[in-house]
């Protein structure tokens, strides 16, 4: 079987640099995060992405500064806006709104998270945008789905996707500690996979009707989606045990260690019977095999607390880079708990392209979390400044010089 984690792959063997997605139009008519990440994700392979936004900016613009105004670059945006044009357009005027819906009738693909009351207001429900292009795809985003009392309701991840699918509650260091706060984006850019993946079943779909469709996701459905093992056992008539504090665990050997520099480490050592004496030598700690307590697998679960805190003494004892050699040679499981800076200096995700520089630059970007064989991603390219590009898609869309300046003069355009 060929060997796909290597950079070659993702270029592919034949050294074909055609586009998958190369002529495929698309409009970003969306904010905040999800939804315009899966254009991001059309826009990985080729596709055309037109960024609305209004003439002062995307809100999503001012987050980075927010949180760390003493950095220079707007990481945010980089990241979610990487590889589009921008188009800044007041879609609450009417000759806006008129540039939109052409936009609209000439593209394949038309992505928003809108409020549903404000495409009721603007005219931009499916209902009113489908005449205008039978080939178009409709792709919709919410907070709370688009049926039932929730529907109008607006939605973060942290609300909709983490708190609402009771990761929130479930993710946390014991049962009785406080919920636990999600990060920036952590279940947007899940989510922007799930419109992603709907958008691209349509095209194959109109690739065998040549008619478009209206597809949709939203962080309520993604939410229960990341949490469905728990979700799936109390739909069964069953709750999964309480959370124990880590002293506590009845597996020491699926387990979180502290090392010697502050570091940590995770275990999974699921195979016990075939790992079990291997751990123990690569601890230095044969005389575990030994001790009546730990000889079999129920042994070891029936005294998980004592296995645990002799484990804790152990890897108290070395660095994590120790540890981590240790480990990597005897083929043991296990995962280093990083820490978010670690990525800047993390080989494997530059080794298989997890992190890819932008185009004719030394900055690094997070890439989209797929490859094609035989296909290539566009080099990613910083995103656009506002309006970057207003005139080259106006006249694209068959606006001529005159037309641009008077829409430009009525404040449409920016």
């Amino acid at each position: 079987m060929e060997n796909h984690n290597k950079k070659a792959s993702l270029g592919g063997p034949h050294n074909d640099r055609t586009m998958i997605f190369k002529g495929l139009k698309v409009i970003d008519c969306a904010s905040y995060i999800a939804a315009p990440a899966a254009a991001t994700i059309l826009a990985d392979y080729g596709a055309e992405v037109i960024k609305i936004e209004p003439p002062v900016g995307d809100a999503y613009r001012r987050l980075a500064a927010v949180i760390a105004p003493e950095n220079p670059h707007n990481f945010g945006w980089l990241l979610d806006a990487r590889n589009k044009k921008g188009l800044a357009l007041n879609v609450a005027q009417p000759e806006g709104m008129a540039v939109l819906r052409r936009l609209i009738s000439q593209a394949d693909v038309f992505i928003t998270n809108f409020p549903m009351g404000t495409r009721q207001r603007l005219g931009l429900t499916y209902d009113k945008i489908a005449p205008l292009n039978e080939r178009l795809i409709y792709a919709s985003f919410t907070g709370y789905g688009e049926a039932g009392e929730e529907a109008g309701k607006p939605g973060f991840d942290s609300n909709a996707y983490w708190a609402r699918s009771g990761l929130m509650d479930l993710v946390k260091p014991e049962h009785g500690a406080p919920p636990a706060r999600s990060v920036a984006g952590m279940g947007d850019h899940p989510s922007a996979l799930a419109l992603y993946g709907a958008i691209v079943t349509a095209l194959l779909h109109r690739e065998r009707t040549g008619k478009g469709s209206y597809v949709g996701s939203s962080l309520l459905a993604n939410g229960a989606w990341a949490n469905g093992f728990a979700m799936q056992a109390a739909l069964c008539g069953t709750s999964l045990p309480p959370r124990q504090p880590r002293e506590k665990s009845l597996n020491a050997l699926a387990n979180h260690y502290q090392t010697r520099d502050g570091r940590w480490l995770i275990l999974s050592v699921i195979n016990e019977e075939r790992d079990w004496l291997t751990l123990a030598k690569c601890l230095g700690r044969e005389d575990l095999i030994g001790d009546p307590r730990f000889t079999t697998k129920p042994d070891r679960t029936a005294n998980a607390f004592a296995l645990t805190a002799v484990f804790d003494e152990v890897f108290a004892q070395k660095t994590l880079a120790d540890w981590r050699a240790i480990l990597d040679a005897a083929g043991l499981i296990f995962g280093i708990v990083s820490r978010t800076d670690d990525v800047t200096t993390d080989r494997q995700m530059r080794d298989v392209d997890v992190v890819v520089p932008f185009e004719n630059d030394t900055l690094m970007t997070i890439s989209s979390p797929m490859f094609i064989d035989g296909v290539d991603k566009a080099p990613p390219r910083r995103p656009p400044e506002i309006g970057e590009h207003t005139d080259a898609v106006l006249r694209a869309a068959g606006y001529d010089d005159a037309e641009i300046g008077s829409l430009r003069a009525c404040g449409a355009v920016a």
